[in-house]
């Protein structure tokens, strides 16, 4: 079956650094799109940023781009989104996400504070 783990979250504070990590299992990663999503507390679902499966194509929300950087490694199944420069605004929950849409991670928090 499909799996998604997200790993990386922690508290960092405003102007930080942390990456995050999705390890995918369950189906040939290579071949599909990958996403990040997120959602701040008490707020809907914000889709961050995509990749295509070959890596060589990647989108960006207009509220992270140039601050996070997503990639893949097909060779070991794992999706990456770098952010830097954080913003307490950062503060959500990361979801990896198969482009799909159809399957989900479980979600590692991010806190940005000081």
């Amino acid at each position: 079956q499909v799996q998604l783990v997200e790993s990386g979250g922690g508290l960092v504070q405003p102007g930080g650094s942390l990456r995050l990590s999705c390890a995918a299992s369950g189906f040939t990663f290579s071949s599909y799109a990958m996403a990040w999503v997120r959602q701040a507390p008490g707020k809907g679902l914000e889709w961050l940023s995509d990749i295509n499966g070959g890596g060589g194509n990647t989108y960006y929300a207009d509220s992270v781009k140039g601050r996070f950087t997503i990639s893949r490694d097909n060779a070991e199944n794992t999706l990456f989104l770098q952010m830097s420069s954080l913003k307490p605004e950062d503060t959500a929950v990361y979801y990896c996400v198969h482009y799909s849409g159809r399957y989900w991670g479980q979600g590692t928090q991010v806190t940005v504070s000081s």
